[in-house]
């Protein structure tokens, strides 16, 4: 392999990285921002109150996700290893 061919593998890396990380991180963010709306609402300031949901949401969000990430990861894996056999 070369220079840009692996700059090219490095740069799809990425955005697989993306594609698998990003919808699980909005999950956790967007939990995290309405409950403490609700904490700065209702004066309730417990830091231990933000984990079990945000727990709760990324656990169900992998759960609804993992067909998309399974195929996300077998193309890409697909395409590393055409490119391995390839030469």
């Amino acid at each position: 392999m070369n220079g840009p061919e692996v700059l090219d593998l490095a740069r799809e890396g990425i955005i697989v990285l993306l594609k698998l990380a990003g919808p699980v991180m909005l999950v956790a963010l967007f939990v995290g921002v309405i409950v403490a709306l609700v904490q700065a609402l209702t004066q309730i300031q417990e830091m231990t109150l933000v984990f079990i949901p945000k727990i709760l949401a990324v656990l169900a969000s992998l759960l609804l996700l993992l067909p998309f990430m399974g195929a996300v990861l077998q193309s890409f894996m697909h395409d590393v290893m055409a490119l391995i056999s390839s030469g």
